[in-house]
C-alpha cells in the first residue's frame, strides 16, 4: 500500500498538490504578517503539508477541541476558508474531465471540510489510502 500511496502522491503533487499548497502558504504568510492571526497561520501550514502529500494521511477532528476552535473556525471561514475551498472545487473540475483524474478530483473534494474548518483538526497517518474511511 505504501508504493500505491507514493505513486498517488506524486501524481497528485504534479496536477494540483503544489498549486493548492501554494494557496495555503499564501494564507499562512498573510496570517503571520497580521500577528494576531498567527494560530491561523500555523493551521494553514499544517494543512499545506497535508494538501501537498494527502494519500496515506487524514485530517481528523481532535477530541477536546472546544469553543475557541469553533470561534476560530468561523473567523477562518469568513476570511480564508471559503477561497481555499473554492480553490479545491475549481481544481477538481478539470480532474473530473479525465478518467485518470477522477480519483484525484474526489480527493480534492474531500479536502474541502478541512479547508473550511482547520482548527481543532490534526493530520494523522492511515494505512488504507486517502481519507482512511
Amino acid at each position: 500500500m505504501k508504493v500505491i500511496n507514493l505513486l498517488l502522491n506524486l501524481v497528485w503533487l504534479v496536477f494540483c498538490g503544489i498549486w493548492m499548497a501554494i494557496g495555503y502558504l499564501i494564507a499562512a504568510l498573510i496570517c503571520f504578517v497580521l500577528i494576531i492571526t498567527i494560530p491561523f497561520g500555523i493551521a494553514s501550514l499544517r494543512l499545506a503539508g497535508f494538501v501537498l502529500w494527502p494519500f496515506g494521511r487524514d485530517a481528523v477532528e481532535r477530541p477536546g477541541a472546544g469553543a475557541a476552535s469553533f470561534v476560530g473556525n468561523v473567523i477562518w471561514l469568513v476570511f480564508a476558508g471559503w477561497w481555499l475551498a473554492l480553490g479545491h472545487l475549481i481544481t477538481s473540475i478539470p480532474l473530473f474531465l479525465s478518467i485518470i483524474g477522477i480519483p484525484f478530483g474526489w480527493a480534492n473534494l474531500k479536502l474541502i471540510p478541512a479547508s473550511l474548518m482547520p482548527l481543532g483538526r490534526e493530520v494523522v497517518r492511515t494505512d488504507n489510502g486517502f481519507g482512511g474511511r
